[in-house]
């Protein structure tokens, strides 16, 4: 088998466990896929430019066409995937011999919790680290860390990725180590990765009656936009429509799970398919949630 169709076989698989997948630079931790600056608007971003976040895929098609071209190393992202990948580094530098590494850190800050370092799927890094794979808590949203946890302990998840065992890079393979599955993130480390609720202001009555009937009106309009699109801006007019009612999810005035099926339904009347409707939605609504818990829209 040539290291091509390996790495193939690589991201079939990982694709098989409902990870998603994106090429990585042969022999490299670098994306694969084109930037912003010079994306040509054609392919998959011909509704606009989509990050590597966006095009990782679970998709046997795309993944062995994508990996027909080349031997890329395999990306997963983490937040598609549902994971949370807690990276366990090592000291860098000649000065750091006696430096504890991330392991060392992690497993002391398991005993001081009570608990036993999870027994869960593990892949050694190139560098001599460990990935610890977790299955992300639904329904919660959690971004990358750097040192939240500890010294050189870090995590991955919504906006972050991961190579993939079976990847290779000059310093190294990513070998599997054991636990064949992912196990739930353990409630005690996801208390610690997840951020305070901010206090917010409980606006009056009122106020709060208006934004609804505000959002309701919204939420009709955009999704009679989105189900008389036409060819080449349906999925367009739903990922716009996604961004603007998702503000509403976020303050509240809008359940999201009512703001999905409205958009879902109005996606598939204008011909798009079921999986192309939940994925842009999905991505949509999560970037305008994100981006909109600090506030609401000025009176």
């Amino acid at each position: 088998m040539t290291t091509a169709d390996r790495l193939m076989s690589t991201a079939l698989e990982a694709a098989e466990r409902g990870w998603h997948v994106f090429p990585l630079r042969p022999a490299s931790k670098r994306p694969a896929l084109h930037g912003e600056r010079t994306c040509t608007g054609a392919g998959p971003c011909a509704d606009g430019h989509r990050k590597w976040e966006q095009r990782a895929t679970t998709d046997p098609d795309r993944i062995r066409a994508a990996w027909s071209r080349a031997p890329f190393n395999v990306g997963i992202a983490t937040g598609p995937s549902g994971l949370l990948v807690v990276d366990l580094d090592v000291p860098k530098g000649k000065g750091s011999s006696d430096a504890p590494c991330g392991a060392a850190t992690f497993a002391a800050l398991c005993e001081r919790a009570g608990h036993a370092v999870p027994d869960t799927y593990r892949v050694r890094t190139a560098s001599g680290g460990a990935h610890l794979y977790f299955i992300a808590p639904p329904g919660v949203r959690l971004s990358n860390t750097a040192g939240t946890i500890g010294e050189l302990v870090d995590t991955r998840s919504w906006g972050g990725y991961v190579v993939a065992a079976g990847s290779a890079t000059p310093a190294g393979p990513y070998e599997a180590l054991r636990g064949p599955e992912a196990v739930a993130l353990p409630p005690w480390l996801q208390t610690i990765l997840q951020p305070a609720p901010k206090p917010s202001q409980a606006p009056s009555m009122a106020l709060t009656g208006q934004s609804r009937r505000y959002a309701d009106v919204a939420l009709a309009n955009e999704a009679q936009n989105v189900a008389a699109a036409q060819s080449g801006e349906r999925e367009r007019k739903l990922f716009v429509a996604a961004r603007a009612l998702g503000r509403f999810v976020a303050w509240g005035d809008l359940p999201r799970h009512v703001v999905e099926q409205a958009l879902q339904e109005a996606g598939e009347a204008a011909g798009l398919t079921v999986s192309e409707c939940r994925s842009t939605l999905r991505s949509a609504l999560n970037w305008s949630i994100a981006h909109n818990q600090t506030g609401r829209r000025a009176a």
